[in-house]
């Protein structure tokens, strides 16, 4: 129990700093996204700005629920105190994820790095909606653990764009690739990242068994 309680808080201090840094960095610092839009170079579509910034502020504004909505639910003590709230937020999670993932379908085209980056975006949307049905399949037949493990593997994916940042000024300061490579190798090596993690945690998270702890 001590283990999942400290998994939980990390958790939480990571999803807090995210959506706060989100928020204030889309909505407050730079609303027209001026800093990112200047990496985007040699786009093969027009790149209409006012419609591209509305999807944004949908994209941004959802991922910060699911990220939110997610960290609730993993809370055992909403679980155990109020099981119609977590289900409820459950829906929450749902309905929010599947609309990240379809704005993040219109602005892959537009994505930093082009059409190798924009494969690497719709292969994690995919890949994200498919672990999140999942999950829900899991829980509609009763497999607690199994829907546990899976939503583990689902909210992982809330942390794409910290993730691809992080490892884009890696490689862009470790190695001198201009910035738009970096991102693509951002956007692929953040999706193996987010397929691997999750089951450390999920590992992390099993109770030890009682023979083992006897031993």
């Amino acid at each position: 129990m001590k283990k999942r309680n400290t998994l939980f808080i990390i958790l939480s201090v990571i999803s807090i700093i995210v959506i706060l840094y989100a928020l204030v960095k889309n909505y407050l610092i730079d609303p027209e996204a001026t800093q990112f839009l200047n990496h985007k170079t040699g786009l093969r579509r027009e790149l209409k700005l006012r419609t591209w910034l509305n999807v944004m502020y949908v994209h941004v504004a959802f991922a910060c629920i699911a990220t939110a909505a997610g960290l609730i639910n993993f809370s055992n003590r909403l679980l155990a105190r109020n099981r119609k709230i977590h289900r409820m937020n459950g829906y929450i999670y749902v309905v929010s994820v599947f609309l990240v993932v379809l704005t993040s379908g219109f602005m892959a085209p537009y994505a930093t790095g082009g059409k190798i980056s924009s494969m690497g975006f719709n292969a994690m949307n995919m890949i994200w909606m498919a672990f999140t049905i999942t999950a829900l399949v899991q829980i509609k037949r009763k497999r607690i653990a199994q829907h546990r493990s899976w939503m583990m593997r689902s909210y992982a994916f809330c942390f794409t764009n910290m993730l691809i940042h992080l490892t884009t000024s890696l490689v862009q300061q470790g190695f001198g690739i201009d910035y738009a490579a970096s991102y693509s190798i951002g956007v692929y090596a953040s999706l193996v990242l987010l397929l691997i993690l999750p089951n450390f945690f999920i590992y992390r998270s099993q109770p030890i068994p009682t023979s083992i702890k006897k031993g």
